[in-house]
């Protein structure tokens, strides 16, 4: 009998990755949690197998509804449970700091409630938490390891810091095969465009179709990013539920490459073809604060997975691009934001 994965956050750039990697390399069936109203663009290329119901099946409810997520839960029989759902842009979180708490805390705390009303033993749980929950870490303290203490710099990374602690508490108050991760920065297509990286090549792709003036708008470009392809980062979390998951265990995940924003930038313009583009300052996308070093370190997830990224910065920063003037093809209009 096959094996079968329960995704939240399925329409997302990391569940629909994780969708590719699952159809590829195994024979699992594979449920998606959505909302109703999810966009689900991400997906386009399994509609086939999703109205033969072949291997993919979506599940309509809420985070923030418990009774839909106890259904989700029952309805799927899953073995391996996927939590990548959330609020997950930082600079949202300042304008709406509730929501985030709410559907990153509370809808981790229904599924985990679900979960241990579901009782079955040998289900394997992946919390998705975030590299944000370290916040403004000291120079001295980089490479960040596990045990790095958090400084959390907005509402997404404290909601961060619950939904990591949700998982760890309910791995060993309750038994369950839970693990926790802290992703750093992973990217590549279909990444959503209020993303720093994303914005830029959705910009530029922009300009090249003649939508945009040559101007690229910008915000911090002084933080300290270490990069991972998306793809890399699902081939990880796989490894994390099927190479002898630890329960209650927590890693950080990250890539290779280190740059600053500006860096990143400055690489995305060079494959432009166009050699006009300038650059401003747009305050409307700085933050309050923000987790300006982040750079990880990922021995322990390796050791214990034999995980390595694959995929070069240049390859995942040209895939991006390539994404962003794919969609322009196909007549979609966007906002510069």
């Amino acid at each position: 009998m096959a094996r079968v994965a329960l995704i939240t956050g399925i329409t997302g750039m990391v569940g629909s990755h994780l969708v590719d990697y699952l159809i590829e390399n195994t024979e699992w069936n594979i449920y998606g949690f959505i909302r109703w109203n999810d966009r689900l663009d991400n997906l386009e290329h399994h509609f086939d197998r999703i109205n033969k119901k072949d291997r993919i099946f979506l599940i309509n409810g809420d985070l923030n509804d418990l009774p839909s997520v106890i259904s989700a839960v029952e309805e799927s029989e899953a073995n391996y449970i996927f939590h990548l759902a959330a609020q997950s842009y930082p600079k949202t979180s300042f304008r709406a700091p509730l929501e985030t708490l709410q559907t990153n805390i509370i809808g981790t705390a229904n599924l985990m409630e679900a979960i241990r009303d579901y009782g079955e033993d040998d289900v394997v749980v992946h919390v998705c938490a975030s590299s944000e929950i370290f916040g403004r870490v000291p120079k001295d303290k980089l490479p960040i390891d596990e045990e790095c203490s958090i400084h959390p710099a907005s509402p997404y990374a404290i909601s961060k810091v619950g939904t990591d602690l949700l998982g760890r508490y309910y791995a060993e108050a309750f038994g369950i095969t839970i693990m926790t991760t802290r992703m750093f920065t992973h990217t590549g297509p279909r990444r959503g465009d209020v993303f720093s990286e994303s914005t830029f090549a959705k910009q530029i792709a922009m300009i090249e179709a003649g939508l945009q003036e040559p101007t690229i708008y910008v915000g911090n470009l002084d933080s300290l990013r270490t990069y991972a392809d998306v793809r890399d980062a699902v081939e990880a979390y796989y490894l994390l539920v099927t190479k002898n998951p630890i329960s209650g265990e927590y890693y950080n995940i990250g890539g290779e490459y280190t740059c600053k924003i500006g860096d990143m930038l400055n690489y995305l313009i060079s494959q432009s073809t166009r050699d006009d583009i300038t650059i401003e300052v747009d305050e409307d996308r700085l933050r309050p604060i923000d987790a300006d070093l982040q750079v990880p370190n990922t021995e322990k997830f390796r050791n214990h997975t034999g995980w390595k990224p694959k995929y070069t910065f240049e390859e995942t920063m040209n895939d991006l691009l390539e994404y962003w003037r794919n969609e322009i093809k196909k007549g979609r209009k966007f906002l510069n934001r």
